[in-house]
């Protein structure tokens, strides 16, 4: 399986497990739905809404980050409605992995100061590093 095709398959399968869930009986429509690609470049792009107000986009094209290597960089976002409101998540996908981006995501602590400090020590002494 291709980065492009996991990427996709990831994405349906995170907008399909948040979104509530209604009866399995009751069909849900898609109201509008786009897909260009995959071109022979490499790039994609998709979109799709459906029925019950579930959006998502994303958009995707190979990149060169060395001569004989090439990386999927992709972007996107999807929202869907629940009980809190709408939740909406943007993410970018690229030689530097998955990194999403919502207001509904935790956020890490601040970092000590004695950890930064620490830290700061450690870059400005790589020598002792060595023994």
């Amino acid at each position: 399986m291709n980065v492009l095709t996991t990427a996709l398959l990831y994405t349906l399968a995170v907008v399909a497990l948040a979104a509530p869930q209604k009866s399995l009986r009751d069909p849900i429509p898609i109201v509008a739905s786009n897909l260009n690609g995959p071109n022979p470049d490499g790039s994609y792009s998709y979109n799709y809404e459906t029925g019950n107000g579930i959006q998502a986009q994303e958009q995707g094209q190979l990149a060169k980050i060395a001569n004989s290597e090439d990386v999927l960089r992709v972007q996107g976002s999807f929202s869907y409605s629940n009980d809190d409101g709408i939740i909406s998540l943007n993410y970018v996908a690229n030689e530097n992995g998955f990194q999403p981006r919502g207001e509904h995501l935790p956020i890490a602590p601040a970092i000590p100061s004695g950890i930064l400090k620490a830290l700061e020590y450690i870059a400005q002494h790589p020598e002792e590093d060595n023994l």
